[in-house]
């Protein structure tokens, strides 16, 4: 996983409410265990019509944002299904951080497990970021994970919230599996010790 640190990227205004798993990643696209390839699917029923032509009013398609690292979105984001699916598809696709004023549980932990930040903050914040993302693709906002800051392109400093266990994670690059190779060394000593306790196990 690799790791989060600080990020200074252009930030895609979707102030809708409630955008669920399946808008993020629609079911069809849940046939893989591959966590590649998603990107290009990610938000599929709003960016693209039935016959594959790209919607020109979704906030991604424009040229403005076809290339952002960050989501300033509206309450509720991720909530439905636990599809682990939407954060690889989101990753994919290059976003780094989501922030909205709430987050649905399962879809907030996965994140976390992806590389990506979720961010909750109060919604007068999120409004001041949702305004400076609406500015366009010069309107470039920082994340600051240690320093627990998002600064938006004028200079506004917010400051954040997150789970020290979770901040660790993320700046080291650990998923689950980085974090039992960390105990690799007391794992093979506590191996070699119960082969001569119970040879026969």
């Amino acid at each position: 996983m690799d790791k989060f640190t600080t990020l200074t990227g252009i930030a895609a205004p979707m102030p809708l409410v409630n955008i669920d798993t399946d808008m993020i990643i629609p079911k069809q696209f849940l046939k893989t265990i591959a966590r590649t390839g998603l990107g290009k699917n990610l938000f599929d029923e709003m960016r693209f019509t039935q016959d594959g032509a790209e919607i020109p009013g979704f906030v991604l398609n424009q040229p403005a944002y076809r290339h952002a690292e960050l989501i300033i979105a509206g309450d509720n984001f991720g909530c439905g299904s636990s599809r682990e699916h939407a954060p690889w598809a989101l990753l994919d696709f290059g976003i780094r951080c989501v922030i909205s004023t709430s987050f649905a549980d399962i879809f907030y932990n996965n994140c976390f497990k992806n590389g990506i930040l979720p961010i909750i903050m109060p919604q007068d914040a999120v409004d001041v970021l949702m305004a400076d993302a609406k500015k366009g693709a010069n309107a470039r906002q920082t994340v600051d994970l240690a320093g627990q800051t998002v600064t938006t392109s004028d200079g506004q400093v917010f400051g954040f919230e997150i789970d020290p266990f979770r901040k660790h994670c993320l700046m080291n690059g650990l998923d689950d599996i980085g974090l039992t190779l960390e105990k690799v060394s007391a794992i093979d000593t506590f191996e070699s010790r119960l082969a001569t306790l119970r040879p026969w196990a």
